[in-house]
């Protein structure tokens, strides 16, 4: 690495008002103009109060495409610092609901924002995409190659969720969600799980000469995929004997879109089974012996998990490997804005870095983990 990096400015954008709970099936509509059996469940279990919908409550049509949302994250920099899109010089985005299989959503997003000719980087993932971006960016400033990027995470996960895309409840499983929780990440339950967003980040060679800036440490990505099958898909079915069969090879095109082929899914055992453990006996621990690093070190833990399900079990496992981080040190905004997947992680980082609440000096340990086919990512960060 020749030049060390920091990150200068964050900003987010939520498109339109928050919608509460009892909003949210309004929004989405009724899967074949029922109520939902399991709404009330999910959300209990998540405890997430309010989320952000790309959708006009009066007409239902959807108010801002992903490449809009991530193009206004973006402009929403500018009043942070001086920066105009003529000056961008590496432009990476990550998403998991691009607006289109093709072009690229970086091409898009340029479309949206105007500017110069720049360097170009389309990430794709799921959680990890956006993070994806931040690490093309963090590379692209640290070897030279550019003097500044832009590193974004976007989501429009509500076109995923909308009534019109999905099929019917198995009523069996309703009852279930009582004793397991985590059956609520199947592929109808999610809609009460994910909502719409982005996030920005400027990445220069240079700290803001008068402001704060966070000094990137390191940015690690670790793939268990050649351990694992899928764990959450979409535009695909799961075979019997674990692998996925693409959309464009289903046995019947004219029923595909009344099939869950295209919809958001998730093998519900595996992630109950498998998610703790990868991120935290697996990757954690594996950086944390990498980079020497303590969880004394650590000032704040940033995690992005998807429901407050799953906290308690991070945490108790946290301790038990030695790497106990005490809760008043955690941030997170889940119950506000919403699980933004690729987005999340910049929404955290923008609403923690403008509180006041950090200290000249101290670490912050993000952690974004991906279930996909289960890759982990782990960032540390300097306030300086």
């Amino acid at each position: 690495m020749n030049h060390t990096v920091y990150i200068n400015a964050l900003a987010s954008f939520l498109p339109n008002q928050p919608v509460n709970n009892d909003e949210m099936e309004r929004l989405l509509g009724m899967v074949q103009k029922l109520p939902s059996r399991t709404r009330r469940i999910i959300l209990r279990n998540n405890r997430i109060r309010q989320r952000y919908y790309a959708i006009d409550r009066q007409t239902g049509e959807t108010t801002h495409s992903n490449a809009q949302m991530t193009a206004e994250a973006i402009r929403q920099l500018a009043p942070e610092i001086e920066l105009t899109p003529d000056q961008i010089e590496c432009l990476c985005c990550g998403t998991s609901t691009p607006d289109q299989l093709m072009p690229g959503h970086a091409s898009m997003v340029h479309g949206e924002l105007g500017g110069a000719p720049c360097e170009i980087l389309s990430a794709s993932g799921i959680c990890g995409a956006g993070m994806g971006a931040m690490k093309y960016a963090w590379l692209s400033v640290a070897n030279g190659q550019t003097r500044n990027a832009v590193a974004t995470g976007s989501e429009l996960a509500s076109s995923y969720m909308r009534a019109r895309l999905c099929g019917g409840i198995d009523p069996s499983k309703t009852e279930q969600l009582h004793q397991h929780p985590a059956l609520s990440f199947e592929a109808d339950f999610l809609r009460w799980m994910l909502s719409d967003g982005a996030g920005a980040a400027l990445l220069s060679s240079q700290p803001n000469p008068s402001r704060p800036s966070l000094r990137i440490e390191w940015i690690d990505q670790l793939s268990y995929a050649h351990e694992f099958e899928p764990c959450m898909y979409a535009g695909a079915d799961k075979l019997e004997d674990g692998s996925l069969r693409g959309w464009r090879e289903h046995p019947n095109l004219a029923k595909l879109g009344t099939s869950d082929t295209l919809l958001v899914k998730q093998d519900v055992k595996l992630l109950n089974a498998q998610i703790i453990t990868v991120a935290v006996e697996k990757a954690l621990l594996q950086l944390a012996a990498k980079h020497r690093l303590r969880a004394t070190d650590v000032d704040w833990f940033l995690p992005h998990y998807s429901s407050e399900f799953f906290r308690p079990h991070l945490k108790e496992r946290m301790d038990k490997v030695g790497f106990s981080i005490d809760e008043e040190r955690w941030f997170t905004n889940l119950h506000q804005k919403g699980n933004t997947g690729a987005a999340s992680i910049y929404i955290i980082l923008d609403e923690i870095f403008h509180s006041g609440r950090i200290k000249k000096g101290e670490k912050l340990l993000c952690f974004i983990p991906e279930s996909g086919r289960f890759s982990m990512c782990y960032m540390l960060l300097t306030f300086c």
